[in-house]
């Protein structure tokens, strides 16, 4: 498939990493062959998440620590004052950005972060504010700390952070295993597990794990990496993480299961050791889709916009290594692969805008730029 290009902005992103972009920036050059149309809206430092706020403004994370208030056209923006001290190191980072259901009249937004403390160890936070533009500037009012990860180990990997809200108003939060392998199947360790919890971070009631021992936030374990979740209509919760050398998954996430790493994967381990294959555990819950060679994904959603109606209900995940957008076909509780566009650079985050087009985040590391772009139809 043809190499999608990209606007030359190099030199802009030199000069100010964060400058104001000129919110008539034309569309990129018409060549791919890919049913959309790409247009490149602003330029960030290492972007990795996004949302959007009722106005059509949007909220996004830069990796070092700076959360951006952006308007509709990507013309101007303001630094949003409020957000603690972040660990950036290797893959950590300001992570994900999520407004309460009822933001509307709450204000509230929910984010996650890497931190270090005293003794070197790190782990994911999942933290609320509430976004007050009462003043010169925004700001997160009343930031409370929710929920940390446990425990807090070395290293700078693996740490997920990836939030969403069930139809019926409870908190997921992802933990990734921290590329510690064993923690992931730990009754008492929240890391590579899907976590429920309460608006206000507490382990939800009701947590189908709690009573076999497990921490009482634990929804369903044996992960690994996971980079993105989302619900869709039916309330089915889709989950996509990073497997080792080769396994990246799309599973359906159902309460207690298992979904088996370490002990099992369709990849290998970095260092040439053999994972056993899903198929040699059938107790094990096994992912919906894998890819080998992997796509290093990045983001998910289900579309269920307007825009693209021939792909309402399927899911959309960003391609890192893969420099791509992936689409997974999805017919109920089922999935299958669909379409792999090559876009000519890292995808980190995927979001639908209030009108139905796609919003791409691109990678900031790498040689990807932090472009933000829109996908509308292609005409």
């Amino acid at each position: 498939m043809t190499r999608l290009p990209l606007l030359a902005i190099t030199a802009l992103l030199t000069s100010a990493a964060c400058s104001t972009p000129d919110p008539q920036r034309a569309s990129a050059p018409d060549q791919s062959g890919n049913p959309f149309v790409v247009t490149e809206v602003a330029d960030f430092d290492s972007p990795w998440a996004m949302t959007f706020l009722p106005d059509n403004r949007m909220l996004v994370t830069e990796k070092a620590g700076t959360l951006w208030l952006l308007s509709p056209d990507g013309a101007t923006r303001q630094e949003v004052a409020g957000i603690p001290t972040v660990d950036s190191e290797g893959q950590g980072g300001l992570m994900d950005v999520v407004l309460h259901p009822d933001f509307a009249n709450n204000k509230l937004v929910y984010f996650s972060y890497s931190e270090a403390i005293e003794s070197g160890d790190k782990g994911v936070v999942l933290m609320r504010g509430r976004l007050d533009e009462s003043g010169d500037a925004p700001r997160l009012a009343d930031v409370e700390r929710l929920f940390e990860a446990t425990p807090y180990v070395s290293g700078n990997g693996h740490y997920s952070g990836r939030i969403a809200f069930s139809p019926d108003g409870h908190l997921f939060f992802t933990n990734g295993e921290r590329q510690k392998f064993d923690p992931a199947q730990d009754k008492s360790a929240t890391l590579g597990k899907v976590l429920r919890l309460t608006e206000d971070g507490e382990p939800a009631p009701g947590n189908p794990l709690a009573a076999q021992g497990f921490h009482p936030a634990i929804w369903s374990y044996g992960h690994r990496n996971l980079l993105g979740i989302a619900f869709d209509a039916e309330g089915n919760l889709w989950e996509q993480e990073m497997g080792p050398k080769g396994g990246d998954e799309v599973n359906l996430i159902l309460p207690g299961r298992n979904y088996g790493y370490p002990l099992v994967s369709n990849g290998d381990h970095y260092d040439g050791r053999p994972i056993p294959d899903h198929s040699t555990r059938p107790d094990l819950e096994a992912p919906k889709v894998s890819w080998n060679p992997v796509i290093s994904p990045g983001g998910l959603i289900v579309y269920s916009g307007d825009m693209f109606p021939q792909w309402r209900g399927d899911l959309f995940i960003g391609g890192l290594s893969s420099k791509s957008l992936v689409r997974v076909d999805v017919e109920g509780t089922q999935a299958r692969k669909g379409d792999q566009w090559d876009m000519g650079t890292r995808i980190r985050e995927v979001e639908q805008g209030p009108d139905g087009a796609i919003w791409l985040l691109e990678d900031g590391g790498r040689g990807a730029d932090g472009t933000l772009m829109r996908l509308t139809p292609r005409e």
